[in-house]
């Protein structure tokens, strides 16, 4: 490796050798042309012009080198009438100044050139810093994430190939992102398992947890070592990916070309694990709550049918026995006690009324024919009930998991009763279509609009309640135009019956 790193450099230093040779051979060029007309020594200084050239291209070295070849070429050529052997106190001062001055100017163009380089490289790595933080605030999926994160990486270092790879079981790793140069986003390359066998970043990541640098790939064994040659890979930077203290993963960037990665690189990448960690654990965070929510929404739909249930099997059914039994004793009753009968005949109506309104609770807090018949009967008997018209779309074939229909009916009775109680509608237009992984709901009225998730604990508990399923819930809702509610229910069907 370190062979290569001295051909590289010296093969700059030629190119740069040349590049100065033939710049001052084309200024003593344009001087020999102008000799007829006498050349002044002043111009001498047209040879500075070279030196800045060649300064802030290839440095200072070079630059001085070229200084002092300059002045050869004048003293040479031009230095009457001594040739090269400057005589002249004044020709000699003219000559020491320009060197002073060529030295000068070479230091002060080649610190110009690293100051520039500096300045485009932290520009460049901000710029891609603010480009991946702006998707982890925004909670983007972390896919988008980690493939920004590869790519701006790769860019950042000057690598022709970067990868973000996951640990799975101790001796394993599988990609979940890359990127080419030549390419763009590698595909096929994510959700690939590779052995941790034989050399290879990943693998001494993993024993280290720390950055590793792999210089050449040459005659070394093992998969990824293989994968790496058969890509044209020479060398490569690996930084790791820790979460929560335990390591996730590692970035890894990767030149085809000679030379090694600057010194620099694994700090320019672990910049960028930084923010992956954030998106992994804010992800993670979301899941978490996203299945907390789930359960809670279960287990409230769970304790609503065992209410009903209870109501169903013990008070209403006690109240059926009461007023079988009234209406037994109105029949006991002799003709001539009109006024106990009439005392039996309110308070058996009574019961009946209390009876209906109890059965109307019930199916309030989890209606029985949700459970028995499948959504399409609900939402009919729901319409039927309904105090404005209702125009019923409902295109569901197979049952839906229960806790989909259960979701999906809530959000079709919430927005009926904000539409009778709120918004003075006068139609309602109800459309339920089920695709093959998610059911769409859609509550239309005509009613005075201007309803917010703002100012109804009834349309956030819905939206809530929506979103623990990994759904999505809108509201449109403009003044004096109605209010559409839409909803949309991801699922998964089942082999036996669609439900969970």
């Amino acid at each position: 490796m370190t062979h290569r790193r001295v051909n590289v450099l010296s093969r700059r230093c030629v190119n740069g050798l040349l590049a100065g040779t033939a710049m001052v051979a084309a200024v003593t060029g344009l001087l020999n042309a102008l000799e007829p007309y006498d050349v002044p020594l002043h111009l001498l200084a047209l040879y500075l012009l070279v030196v800045l050239a060649v300064a802030v291209v290839w440095g200072t070295v070079l630059a001085v080198v070229t200084s002092v070849l300059s002045v050869v070429a004048y003293g040479y050529l031009f230095a009457r009438p001594h040739g090269f052997a400057i005589a002249d106190s004044e020709t000699a001062v003219a000559v020491a100044t320009f060197l002073l001055t060529a030295s000068v100017v070479a230091q002060l163009a080649a610190r110009l050139r690293r100051t520039a380089r500096v300045s485009e490289r932290l520009s460049r790595e901000q710029s891609a810093l603010r480009e991946v933080a702006t998707l982890v605030a925004r909670s983007a999926d972390p896919s988008t994430v980690f493939e920004t994160v590869t790519r701006e990486a790769a860019l950042l270092c000057g690598a022709d190939l970067a990868v973000m790879e996951r640990y799975g079981t101790p001796d394993t790793v599988s990609g979940v992102a890359a990127w080419s140069r030549r390419d763009g986003p590698i595909a096929q390359a994510v959700r690939v398992c590779f052995a941790l066998d034989g050399l290879s970043v990943s693998r001494d990541v993993r024993k280290s947890c720390e950055p590793v640098r792999v210089e050449d790939y040459a005659g070394a064994t093992g998969s990824i070592a293989r994968e790496a040659r058969a890509a044209g890979v020479r060398s490569s930077v690996g930084c790791p990916i820790v979460v929560a203290g335990r390591l996730w993963g590692v970035i890894i960037v990767s030149k085809k070309s000679e030379g090694s990665f600057p010194a620099n690189t694994e700090s320019q990448i672990s910049a960028f694990t930084d923010l992956v960690v954030i998106a992994i654990e804010n992800a993670r965070a979301s899941a978490e709550l996203t299945a907390s929510r789930a359960r809670i929404v279960t287990a409230a739909d769970g304790a609503r049918r065992r209410i009903e249930r209870d109501l169903h099997d013990g008070v209403q059914q006690r109240l059926v026995s009461l007023l079988i039994l009234l209406n037994n004793a109105q029949m006991t009753v002799p003709p001539d006690l009109d006024g106990l009968r009439a005392e039996l005949r309110h308070v058996a109506t009574g019961l009946t009324d209390v009876f209906d309104e109890l059965r109307e609770v019930a199916r309030g807090i989890h209606p029985a024919i949700l459970a028995q018949g499948g959504l399409a009967p609900a939402l009919k008997a729901l319409a039927r009930r309904s105090a404005v018209p209702v125009d019923l779309d409902v295109h569901v074939e197979d049952r839906l998991p229960e806790r989909v229909e259960v979701s999906a009916y809530y959000v079709v009775s919430e927005a009926l009763t904000n539409a009778v109680k709120h918004a003075q509608a006068s139609f309602v237009t109800v459309t339920v279509d089920a695709g093959s992984d998610v059911l769409r709901v859609r509550v239309q009225d005509d009613g005075v609009g201007g309803a917010d998730f703002a100012t109804g604990t009834g349309l956030v508990g819905l939206r809530d309640r929506v979103e623990a399923l990994d759904g999505r819930m809108s509201l449109d809702s403009p003044r004096a135009s109605g209010t559409t509610l839409s909803a949309e229910l991801p699922f998964e069907r089942t082999d036996h019956d669609g439900r969970d």
